[in-house]
């Protein structure tokens, strides 16, 4: 199953949660989010889903996207998560997950525009998988942990490199408005493909390609261990960790790294889950 947050097209500020078919949409009623969706109860989901399957869809292509959860309680990051990303950047494997966080207004959504900030021109493409949670839980063990996760999407951590590198601390490199691609949909676990490819193009160009199977902490791992230190929710989100080839890590022929810039397409890929596409602005 897919779902998705969109924008109506006539009061884009406004949003409502959808089911999406294989070319088609239908919205779930009293649901302004998918968040707000899995935060209710198993009647009022079930009563909705019955309703949107039997409803009129729209074309798919009319869809705008906006970030899959609105308002996230929280938004967990971790870095230094894929075997070849650590040896890229010359460290260490870690004994535990390397954790920061972003807020809910750093999410934009899988088609929106990212803007350059003055402040930082060392922008940087960083392809993730997603975890969304499903069922609350404190304390959750990773062979429960598939209890409690409602599905998986795309992401990009865009990162201001220039910031992040001004402390050993990461957020304010990863925190900035508008800036988290988070989309476009929802799969929920039974559709998501087991060691998915992950893809990361800047203008057509490769730049990431890996595998999930490279994860250090898999999702059951990353639920359990944040589950020690806060009890997760419905609509939570966890980003995975980005795979090598980040601008970080590369040259171009001139020896600079080539950052993210004005008039660049990123484009997000994740076997199963769709695809993102950002320009830069």
């Amino acid at each position: 199953m897919k779902l998705a947050t969109l924008r109506h097209s006539d009061a884009p500020e406004n949003t409502f949660a959808a089911l999406i078919t294989e070319d088609h949409f239908v919205g779930l009623d009293g649901f302004p989010d998918v968040g707000a969706f899995l935060a209710a109860d198993v009647q009022a989901r079930t009563q909705a889903l019955g309703a949107a399957a039997t409803g009129d869809g729209t074309p798919l292509g009319s869809a705008n996207y906006a970030p899959l959860i609105s308002n996230p309680a929280k938004v967990y990051c971790i870095g230094l998560n894929y075997r070849n990303h650590i040896a890229e950047v010359g460290k260490e494997e870690p004994e535990f997950p390397t954790v920061f966080t972003k807020f809910a207004s750093s999410l934009t959504g899988a088609n929106d525009r990212i803007e350059i900030p003055a402040e930082d021109h060392r922008i940087d493409w960083e392809g993730e998988l997603a975890v969304i949670i499903g069922s609350p839980g404190r304390r959750i063990t990773e062979a429960d942990a598939h209890k409690h996760i409602a599905g998986y999407a795309v992401s990009n951590d865009v990162s201001m490199r220039g910031y992040q590198g001004r402390s050993t601390e990461w957020t304010q490199g990863k925190c900035w408005d508008a800036a988290t691609p988070l989309g476009p949909w929802l799969v929920t676990p039974e559709a998501f493909t087991k060691d998915a490819r992950i893809t990361t193009r800047v203008n057509g160009e490769v730049v990431q390609e890996d595998s999930t199977a490279d994860l250090v902490f898999s999702p059951a791992a990353l639920v359990a261990y944040l589950s020690v230190f806060n009890r997760l929710s419905p609509g939570d989100i966890i980003l995975t960790g980005t795979p090598a080839g980040v601008a970080l890590g590369r040259r171009n022929g001139s020896g600079r790294h080539p950052w993210l810039k004005a008039g660049d397409e990123l484009e997000t890929s994740i076997e199963s889950l769709g695809t993102s596409r950002n320009v830069f602005i």
